[in-house]
């Protein structure tokens, strides 16, 4: 089962999507429950037969998966966090998404803001429970293109202090048609993952497009496959 924290919103639902139409099991977590459950019933509705979404309270999802995907905007990032210590699994794996844009606490979304620990998913990892690993992946991908049919034309950079951690976010960009994993190091290094999120936001705005992503060239894996 995987959580989709925040899944309500566009990166949520077409994580959620994508993760359905490749067998897997999701939950939809938000504050309102029976918003994830309508949000659920209309994704699987997308997904088609055999899809497998429910909707929950985000506590209670969390609770249900051993997977548990943060999509939530930065300025809700810590107090959720915060809120759910509790309703963690022991050994669950937590995927941070988030990026600390400036628009999500009232400035220009082509801008991040600092944040002590060196990025969001740092502050994901200091905040998460023991024994609770945690990746970055799936900053930098378009949620438009997610919600989408056709295939996602970019890499998943996927920063991780755990190996355990950085192969379960791996495995799942792999789900993704199109989509390939890279590993992109340490933790540390979502930091410099999450900027270019803001740099893809100031190109999409500049050629008037929703869909800008990134590829990594010269690598001795294969590409993705479409």
């Amino acid at each position: 089962m995987i959580a989709i924290v925040g899944g309500t919103g566009p990166e949520g639902t077409g994580l959620a999507l994508r993760w359905a139409r490749a067998g897997e099991a999701i939950v939809i977590g938000s504050r309102d429950a029976q918003r994830a459950r309508d949000v659920a019933a209309e994704l699987a509705r997308k997904a088609g037969a055999g899809a497998r979404l429910t909707g929950a309270a985000n506590p209670d999802a969390v609770a249900s998966a051993d997977i548990v995907v943060v999509t939530v905007p930065f300025s809700g990032h810590a107090p959720m966090l915060k809120s759910l210590r509790s309703s963690f699994n022991p050994g669950a794996v937590l995927i941070d998404t988030t990026v600390p844009l400036a628009a999500t606490v009232g400035g220009q979304p082509t801008r991040t803001i600092g944040v002590w620990q060196g990025s969001a998913a740092q502050e994901a990892a200091e905040l998460a429970p023991a024994g609770v690993s945690v990746a970055a992946a799936f900053q930098n991908i378009s949620a438009e293109l997610l919600n989408g049919d056709g295939p996602v034309d970019c890499d998943v950079i996927v920063c991780a202090d755990d190996e355990r951690a950085r192969q379960v976010a791996s495995d799942l960009a792999g789900k993704i048609p199109g989509a390939r994993a890279i590993n992109g190091g340490k933790l540390e290094n979502a930091r410099i993952v999450e900027q270019l999120t803001a740099l893809l936001i100031s190109i999409n705005t500049k050629y008037k497009i929703h869909r800008a992503g990134l590829r990594i060239t010269g690598l001795p894996i294969p590409g993705p496959s479409h």
